[in-house]
């Protein structure tokens, strides 16, 4: 026994949700493994095993004998091409068999029922030619369209059935060949069947190929479509990399610059791997990864990822990550991993769909039996054409296709948003969120101290303070020095040198500036110094606030106050009013203190606060609201957050945060920004809607028509469901249900 290990496969054969069902049963039958989920739209299998016994070949072989083949999946590196030409091949090859279906049966339609259109043709069809030499053309024309374009429903449905595993390909092989097959005695031996049931239905075996090779056609066209994201993805990729090796530039494929080596990037290329500028300035697109539209500004010790556009400048940079460590190998992997994963509401449709085939076939014999027995004249007839009707519209293609294309969709779409589904799982469940828990530095604020107030006392300038106040930070290593440096950088200020540098511990720092004694620190220094302070209420207004005042003496008396917090991002209270408007009570977590928090949650109109937590607090924190029966997301960003990312229902994490957080997360928000938090809500919700519309059309929609299709309504209304359009209602429910899922594509949210 060893840990278990994933395989993944490509499957080729499947049609219908049926064959991913037996495929399924067939791979989590084999001994030792744990768990199978095989998608039709991705045409994937992941299996997880847990004995060495379990190989490659084994779980392959065991697709072979379920009726399909498999093979070992590519990456997504190497796959993207090849399965862009196979799905070419496959849709030209369908192509050439649908226009060749349509052109041969046209002829036999027409002669056929063309006097519906045009009186008498069939009249002066059978004088001219007389009927024999008319159903034996329509004999050859639909032969040969049965076993030229349709001997794939032949090839794929007979064996199936021999297995007693009938698929949708059973189906249609039974169906054309029931029509088929009675026109052929009809045509050639008619005296075997009663004289008012000679009748051929040539027409609708060819019809029913037709149509059915129509709607594959398209079907084929919309898979095509609905992973795009992937394929999207990995065009970002960068084809060369310009490699600083023995002083000087080489151009090598990105797979083989190795961590530490120097890359050069000039204007308008991209970026081949992930890495930090060591020399150069330019302005960068991130829009593939962050959504966001403006160019960011990227420095000397700045990150910069792979597949991003240079804007501008010439810079240098040292690879930090390749290969599959890459941020853009990863966010194709989880992508990969999304659209392959399983609903737990895809696992209902697969019982259903194992067990449809078989019932619709069991229904049709049933129509058929009833028919004969209880129909009127000629009920050979009628017991057919109703037979052939119930097997054809039942095809339950649209059921496979209905949960996995909305799945791809979504989750393609969401990451053009910059929100990665690190699994399918979450798609569904986050949908049932009613709480939603945040950290507060790194998720609701910038995580970083800024300047928000300047406060100068009477008869002193506000510029004037902040070039003084930087002076004398600009020799400290304190946080709060960052962000007053940046605040004078911001205004393209003068800062002044600053000498004799004094830090005085637990109190401030002081230094001489402009030959004047100046120092800066907290209440504590005026007191110690037993200077008046003319600005203690304003000091008191931004300490409630959660802000740090600061007081900048000067010459011994109070120049100026300033406030130092942890801003929150502009897009957070957007952010958090959609969440209230979407019904969720928002909590705030945080190991800050009660003061400073109470402060964050009013200015953002957060419903809940739990303040002066350790991480093991926010876990216990999580626990109490579970235990009200709250079903709860954790936003987070650090290390400290990812037990209570694994402990929430559902853990989303910051893709600008640490990589102990994001793996333990079912979420990761690529931009670093809550909204995307709204974002991927909106997603769920969006994606469960129309997964829920896809189940209602294919499932309700087939199954409703049964009945229709076997003649419910003859005895009343006598009304009869042409085979022909029972074909052409089972090609419109796997495209209605593709489409459907396309809509995805272009789903938006303004938060």
């Amino acid at each position: 026994m060893t840990d278990a290990k994933d395989f993944n496969l490509h499957i080729s054969g499947m049609s219908c949700g049926s064959c991913a069902a037996k495929v399924e049963k067939a791979l989590s039958e084999v001994p030792g493994v744990s768990e199978a989920s095989v998608n039709l739209a991705t045409e994937g299998a992941r299996v997880s095993v847990t004995k060495d016994s379990v190989t490659l070949d084994t779980l392959i072989k065991a697709v072979e004998h379920s009726g399909y083949s498999a093979e070992p999946a590519r990456s997504s590196r190497q796959s993207s091409d090849a399965q862009r030409e196979e799905r070419e091949r496959e849709q030209q090859s369908l192509q050439r068999a649908f226009w060749l279906a349509l052109v041969l049966t046209l002829p036999v339609f027409v002669l056929e029922m063309g006097s519906h259109v045009i009186p008498g043709l069939h009249e002066s069809l059978m004088d001219a030619l007389g009927r024999q030499t008319l159903w034996t053309t329509q004999f050859i024309l639909s032969s040969v369209v049965l076993f030229g374009p349709g001997l794939r429903f032949f090839r794929l449905g007979i064996p199936a059935l021999r297995r007693l595993g009938p698929d949708m390909n059973s189906l249609v092989a039974l169906g054309t060949t029931a029509a088929w097959g009675y026109s052929v005695v009809a045509t050639f031996v008619p005296g075997v069947l009663p004289e008012n049931a000679v009748n051929v239905y040539y027409e609708a075996a060819a019809v029913i190929v037709t149509l059915i090779l129509l709607g594959r056609l398209l079907e084929a066209r919309a898979k095509g479509r609905t992973n795009q994201a992937i394929a999207r993805l990995v065009s970002l990729q960068a084809k060369k990399a310009r490699v600083l090796r023995d002083d000087e530039e080489v151009e090598v494929a990105p797979d083989d610059v190795q961590r530490g080596e120097v890359v050069i990037v000039r204007p308008g290329e991209k970026i081949p791997l992930d890495g930090e500028i060591t020399e150069g300035h330019s302005y960068i697109d991130e829009s593939m990864l962050t959504g966001e539209a403006l160019p960011a500004e990227k420095g000397e010790g700045d990150t910069v990822v792979g597949g991003t556009l240079n804007k501008s400048g010439t810079f240098s940079f040292t690879v930090t990550k390749v290969g599959d460590d890459t941020m853009l190998a990863q966010i194709i992997q989880m992508v990969e991993n999304a659209q392959g994963s399983k609903l737990p509401i895809q696992a209902l449709v697969n019982k259903v769909t194992l067990w449809f085939v078989p019932a619709v076939m069991a229904a049709a014999f049933l129509t058929l039996v009833v028919w004969l027995v209880f129909g009127p004249e000629p009920a050979l007839t009628f017991a057919l054409v109703n037979a052939v009707s119930v097997l054809i519209i039942a095809c339950p293609c649209a059921m496979g296709l209905a949960t996995p294309t909305s799945i791809m969709v979504a989750t393609g779409r969401a990451a053009e948003m910059g929100v990665l589904f690190r699994h399918g799982e979450a798609l569904q469940a986050l949908r049932d969120m009613d709480t939603i828990a945040l950290d507060k530095t790194g998720t609701l604020t910038r995580g970083e101290p800024a300047l928000t107030d300047l406060i100068p006392a009477e008869g002193m300038e506000r510029q004037q303070l902040l070039a003084w106040a930087a002076a004398l930070e600009n020799r400290s290593e304190h946080p709060i020095a960052e962000a007053i440096l940046t605040a004078a950088k911001e205004e393209s200020l003068t800062v002044p040198q600053a000498r004799d540098f004094n830090a005085l511990t637990g109190y401030g720092i002081e230094a001489t500036v402009d030959g004047r004694s100046m120092a800066m620190g907290a209440k504590r220094l005026l007191e110690q110094r037993g200077i008046n302070n003319p600005l203690e209420d304003q000091a008191e207004a931004l300490a409630e606030a959660g802000k740090t005042p600061l007081y900048l003496l000067v010459d011994n008396q109070v120049a100026g106050l300033l406030a130092v917090a942890d801003t929150v991002k502009d897009s957070t209270p957007r952010a958090i009013r959609y969440l209230h408007k979407e019904g969720f009570k928002v909590v705030m977590m945080t190991g800050d203190n009660e003061k400073t928090a109470r402060a964050v949650a009013k200015e953002l109109g957060i419903d809940d606060v739990v303040a002066d937590v350790l991480p093991d607090g926010k876990v216990e924190a999580l626990k109490k609201l579970q235990q009200q029966g709250r079903k709860v997301a954790f936003v987070g960003d650090g290390i400290n957050d990812a037990p209570a990312l694994a402990q929430a229902d559902i853990g989303i994490a910051m893709g600008t945060g640490t990589d102990v957080a994001i793996e333990s997360a079912d979420i990761v928000l690529v931009k670093g920004d809550v909204a995307g938090a709204a974002q991927a809500i909106a997603v769920s919700r969006a994606a469960m809607r129309n997964i829920k519309q896809n189940l209602f059309w294919a499932f309700a929609y087939n199954t409703a028509l049964i009945p229709l299709a076997a003649g419910l309504l003859y005895p009343v209304f006598g009304v009869l469901l042409s085979p022909i359009f029972a074909a052409g209602a089972m090609a419109l429910s796997s495209v209605f249900v593709l489409g459907n899922a396309l809509r995805l594509k272009r789903f938006k949210i303004q938060i």
